[in-house]
This record gives C-alpha cells, structure tokens and sequence, in this order.
C-alpha cells in the first residue's frame, strides 16, 4: 500500500505513481476519502475526550445530579459508536481505494510502456537458429511429453521425463547451495495461502485474474514461493541489526496465464505448473536499492556460469507490476527465436507490501516500515529450455554445463529409452 502521506504532501512520489499508469481521478478520490477519515478521527476522538470525562463526573457528581450526568454520559456514548462506525467505514474506504493504486515508480525507471526497457548490458555471443527449438528437442529426446500431458490436464501441461528431471533437481540443488553459501535462509514454504496474504504480499486486487482460487477451501495457489517468503515476518517489528533477512524459497507454482491465448504454446515456456527457486530480502530502507544490485549480481552469476548469451534490461514504468518500484529483467538468448527472452526478474517493492503487511524495523531513529525485495535465482522450466536451445549438439543431444555435471551425474544429454 502506498504511502498516503507521502501522496499529499510529495510531489515526486505522486509523480511516480501517475507514471505507473494510475489515473489523476483516482489518486484525487483516495486523497479526498483519506482527508474525510482524517476529518472523521479527529471529531471521533473529541467525542472519546468528552465521553470519558462525562463518565468521571458521574462519580463525582452530587446525588441530585448524578441521574441527569448518567442520562448526559449516555447520549455520548451512543454518538460516539456512531462516529466510530462511521469512522470505521470511512478507513476502510480509504484502504480499498489505496489497494488500486501502485507503488511510485524509481526516477532512476524510463518511462513507457513495455517496449521502452532499458538495457543495461548484454554478456556473451548469440547464437544461430539451432535445428531444432527446445520442444521439437524435448520431444525427440524425450525429455519432455506434452502430448500425454495435454491428454490428462489440458493445455500448457507437460510430464518432465529422463534426464531432465535429473538436470532440473541439479539446478534446484547447485542455485540453492550457491545462495546457502551467501548467507540465503533456505525456505519450503507454502503454495497454498489465503487472501488476506496475496493481497498483503501485492498480487491483490491486480493480480487475481492469473489465480487459481480453492473457493471451497478459501484458499488461493501461489504463482511464486514470493508470497510465502513474504509472510515470515508479517506482522512483526525485526531489530535493525537483524537486517538484512535473506531467505531462498523452492516451491511449484501455479498461474493461469489468462490473456495469453496463442502465446508461447509449447514446450515448458509458458504453464499452468512450474517450479522456481525465488529469493526474498528483508532490508532496512536505508540500504533496500544495495540489496537489489545484490539480487541482479546473483542472477547474472548463475546464468554466466550457465555459459548462456543474456542481457539485463530496467523495465519502464507502464510495464511495472503494481508493487515493483524498479524491476531488472534478467533475458537469456533464445537461439530458436532469435530474440531475448525473460526467464528471471528482482524487484524492489520498497515499503508497499510491507506496509500492508505490517512488517517493521526498529532502529535508534525510531520504527518505520521494512523495505522487501525479491528475485527469481532460477525459474526452472525456462532454464532448461534455455540450455537444451544453447546447449544442443550437431548431433541433437545437449551438453550438460560445466556447473551442474557435479549434481547430475551427466555429461550430455540424449535419447531417453
């Protein structure tokens, strides 16, 4: 949630939530309830002061006066639920208006929409069109049987097969050891949480249409570990020497991919089910855009080593998510496609879900609300695509990389019996 102070009284911030696409009508109508609720707490609380010291006269009244000091107490009693419950209403309004509006973009972000990316660097050679694209290559090699799949669960399924499961749990175990060695806190969280979480988390109200809702359960399946790594600390106020928490998260993930119709439709590029390895960062405010270079540093480092061409990009404002102030995409070379392709992200959030959230830190300036973070170290189905397009041989098997041949037991990658 944004700050509604820093909304009315700070130009700059205001600027950076329009540049995020939000609309002046609405910033107006939050700011125009949030002054009514103020308006509201401060008569509420008067009438709190003078209904406490109507009680008090009570006791000290003489016995003549004291029915009339009861009958007084009493209306103000009965005006002050009043105010109350209309103050409570009031607020509430203000929060369901505040959740539509997102979190101010970086000035350090371009501004535009999804073509005005910046890019920041671009490591290593691209590559030719390979002979085959990474789902004729899981086909032939069986490694990847969509097909059945399809059969059994419907469309943007597939069974994993052979060696590729191999592969898969090699990234999982080599991303996660790499992180354990830099301090990540390695975390099985839940995939399966309330709504009360997705919204504190950021992905309510904006993202629910990519949800799958449990509606007889009330429960909602996470597209990304982020969410559980999000509530570890919810609702606690962490010392400032406790900072920065650094957590690592393995979970499937689930995402309806709505409004993807025609895109992306084979191979593992774009499902419903997917697993990732996802890192969170607790941070105090006043080091939050460090520890984001630290998750874009952890990224690059992975997919360096994967010996595959990327390049990281500063996504512009109109193509931000609602809670990201600033977001470095992290895109391998698709030889296939000949073009970049996203397989890994980090955001900052500053303090937007932490304040929904009520995650604090406390330190001798005082308590102000946490700043989180989170990056993608590794989402799987992607990176196996990405290796078996730039990693494949004349002979269309794959070349294992140098880093993961420890955790497989595997040199190359062939037919699948």
């Amino acid at each position: 949630m944004i700050d509604l102070r820093r909304l009315r009284e700070e130009p700059d911030y205001r600027s950076g939530v329009e540049r995020k696409g939000a609309s002046a009508q609405s910033i107006s109508d939050v700011l125009a309830a949030d002054a009514n609720a103020r308006e509201q707490r401060v008569g509420t609380e008067e009438l709190r002061a003078k209904s406490n010291a109507a009680s008090k006269d009570i006791g000290r009244a003489a016995a003549d006066e004291r029915q009339a000091k009861i009958e007084a107490a009493q209306i103000l009693k009965t005006a002050l639920q009043e105010a109350e419950s209309a103050l409570a209403a009031a607020e509430t309004h203000v929060a369901d208006l505040a959740l539509q509006l997102p979190n101010p973009a970086h000035a350090s972000v371009p501004d535009g929409g999804e073509d005005d990316y910046r890019v920041e660097l671009e490591v290593g050679q691209p590559g030719p069109a390979p002979a085959l694209n990474h789902a004729e290559i899981g086909d032939k090699l069986g490694l990847v049987d969509t097909e059945r799949a399809v059969r059994m669960s419907g469309s943007r399924f597939a069974y994993v097969m052979g060696d590729a499961v191999l592969l898969q749990f090699a990234l999982v175990q080599w991303v996660m050891s790499k992180l354990v060695q830099r301090k990540f806190v390695p975390v099985i969280p839940p995939v399966l949480v309330r709504e009360d979480m997705m919204v504190d988390a950021g992905f309510f109200p904006t993202d629910r249409s990519q949800v799958y809702e449990l509606e007889k359960d009330e429960l909602f399946l996470v597209g990304t570990a982020e969410v559980g790594l999000a509530g570890i600390h919810r609702g606690e106020r962490l010392e400032a020497e406790m900072l920065p928490r650094r957590y690592v998260g393995y979970s499937s993930c689930f995402r309806r991919e709505a409004g993807t119709y025609g895109k992306d439709t084979q191979g593992l590029f774009r499902v419903h089910q997917f697993d990732k390895v996802e890192m969170f960062v607790y941070a105090n405010p006043a080091v939050s855009w460090d520890e984001l270079e630290l998750l874009r540093q952890v990224e690059e480092e992975i997919f360096a080593e994967l010996e595959m061409p990327y390049r990281v990009i500063t996504v512009a404002a109109g193509d931000l998510g609602g809670a990201a102030a600033k977001k470095y995409d992290l895109e391998v070379w698709l030889p296939s496609e000949q073009r970049y392709r996203e397989v890994t992200s980090c955001s900052n959030y500053t303090d937007y879900s932490a304040r929904r959230m009520g995650t604090r830190v406390k330190s001798e300036q005082g308590t102000e609300v946490m700043h989180t973070l989170n990056g993608t170290a590794c989402a799987i189905g992607r990176t196996l695509l990405a290796i078996f397009e730039n990693h494949q041989r004349t002979d269309g098997t794959i070349n294992v990389p140098e880093v993961l041949r420890p955790y497989c037991g595997l040199d190359i990658l062939g037919p699948t019996g």
